[in-house]
């Protein structure tokens, strides 16, 4: 229920170390309620990706001969015990595509206004009236699908409007909330939210329409995101210093390791710098890079368990989920490793990022690969899918809280950018690898693989070469190093 903190900063040093609890402070809450926020963040992104499967009209849907390539049907482990009444409907392929990618058009707009946003009013509300708004939005989904796939793919679009800004919010109120030190430990375990709420809604997704109909995946996830607005109001505070019932302890603890990496002057962004800095643009090759296979299992795997391993909607659920169970325990795992060899002082900051990102990108793309020569074995699919997800978790502790080690004063607007240039992914993958997979064969799919492991390759060797760890001179006006 300890940490031991290494000596923080303070021009040079701190006065002795400081045992400094985790078990009930603030900063841990704070874990906590945003773990909880990414939960309903994903419940909510992916949750359409079940229900797709339930909302064709399936006699329309497979009039084609496979030739042999597809995987002969898994039998259904029980009869559905309801009459199917929500509505189904005739999409095509390139349909399917353009819905599911159309959360990633609106997601992609309020990546860098988010981040400054954050920056200039304080992330707590803009993370929670935004979270509030997809919540919203997905209420009205099934009113959106009776209309049409145009009224779906524009309620889609405000869904990620809505969830584009808590990425950004969230690092800016990291920014002020996480000990360089604690890190990997803090980020990780808010971060997890969002591979629960994938490891958790995949299959409950499944078991409510089993037993419910699709309509359902929405109204309940919907509901969950509202109780999660109502905690966020009352017990998320943007800083230390505006928590009425921290500490004095930690808040000192958590001012004085941060004193200084914050700039003083925050709010003259540094904008020609941002852009043109080589570390920042090694993050964003890696983030879009990684983002390209995770965005096409995240919004395709339901269908690829669906249509080439034949299995039903309830075992679709859970064997979708496999892989991000995976990679959510593996996340919180590499965190501790990261920070502990961190905080060891053997190796540098930058050395663990890379090592990190390395074993976090090209693990997967090997497996993925192999995913797509198992042909109809089930269980080695279903492992080596699980087993590239979850080593993508790695990466949790690589590039992805690369941010805060180089300009913790600007790591929301510097997500904000990074975000949306790995939100393209999540746009044009889903519609690529459908117009890729329109006869659903296990070879079209071995293209489709193939493709995301090389975007992931390349981005791991970029990153290798060109990422920091150390602040960067433009942000911070006191050059400052944290153990790089």
């Amino acid at each position: 229920c300890y940490i031991l903190s290494a000596k923080a900063s303070l021009g040079n040093m701190l006065n002795p170390e400081l045992l400094t609890p985790a078990c009930g402070s603030s900063r841990y809450t704070l874990a906590l309620l945003s773990s909880y926020g990414f939960f309903v963040v994903y419940s909510l992104r992916v949750n359409l990706s079940v229900a797709m499967v339930d909302m064709l009209n399936n006699t329309h849907q497979s009039n084609h001969n496979h030739s042999g390539t597809v995987c002969p049907g898994r039998a259904d482990p029980a009869v559905r015990k309801h009459n199917h009444t929500a509505s189904v409907y005739n999409w095509d392929s390139e349909t399917q595509g353009w819905i599911l990618g159309s959360f990633f058009y609106g997601y992609i707009l309020t990546q860098v206004p988010g981040g400054y946003l954050a920056g200039r009013f304080g992330p707590k509300w803009l993370m929670g009236f935004g979270i509030l708004g997809t919540v919203i939005f997905t209420l009205l989904t099934p009113v959106a699908a009776d209309l049409g796939a145009g009224y779906l793919i524009a309620v889609r679009v405000l869904e990620g409007i809505g969830e584009g800004v808590t990425f950004p919010a969230m690092y800016t109120m990291w920014a002020a909330w996480a000990p360089p030190l604690e890190r990997s430990r803090l980020l990780t375990i808010s971060y997890i939210g969002a591979q629960l709420g994938t490891v958790i809604s995949l299959p409950v997704s499944g078991e409510i329409i089993f037993y419910l109909d699709w309509t359902y995946v929405f109204y309940i996830f919907g509901a969950v995101g509202l109780v999660w607005f109502v905690l966020w109001a009352f017990f998320a505070f943007d800083s230390p210093n505006t928590h009425p019932r921290i500490s004095e302890q930690e808040r000192l603890y958590i001012t004085s390791s941060l004193k200084n990496e914050l700039s003083t002057s925050a709010s003259n962004i540094p904008w020609r710098s941002i852009v043109t800095s080589m570390p920042l643009l090694a993050i964003v090759v890696a983030h879009f890079s990684y983002n390209w296979t995770f965005y096409t299992l995240l919004t395709l795997l339901p269908t690829y368990m669906s249509d080439i391993l034949g299995f039903s909607i309830q075992q679709n659920g859970f064997l979708s989920a496999l892989p991000y169970l995976g990679c959510a325990v593996v996340a919180v795992l590499s965190g501790q490793i990261a920070d502990y060899l961190r905080e060891t002082r053997k190796y540098r900051t930058v050395i663990v990022r890379k090592s990190f990102t390395l074993i976090g990108m090209i693990g997967p793309a090997v497996f993925l690969v192999a995913a797509g020569y198992t042909g109809c074995d089930y269980t080695l699919a279903v492992t080596f899918l699980t087993i590239s997800s979850s080593l993508g978790g790695v990466s949790a502790s690589g590039f992805n809280i690369n941010h805060l080690d180089i300009a913790p004063s600007y790591a929301g607007i510097l997500l904000g950018i990074t975000n949306t240039f790995a939100t393209i992914p999540g746009m044009v993958g889903p519609v690529i690898a459908r117009a890729l997979t329109q006869q659903n064969t296990i070879e079209e799919w071995q293209i489709v693989f193939y493709i995301a492991a090389a975007i992931d390759l390349f981005g791991a060797i970029f990153y290798a070469v060109f990422g920091k760890g150390t602040v960067q001179s433009w942000a911070i006006h006191t050059s400052f190093s944290h153990a790089d």
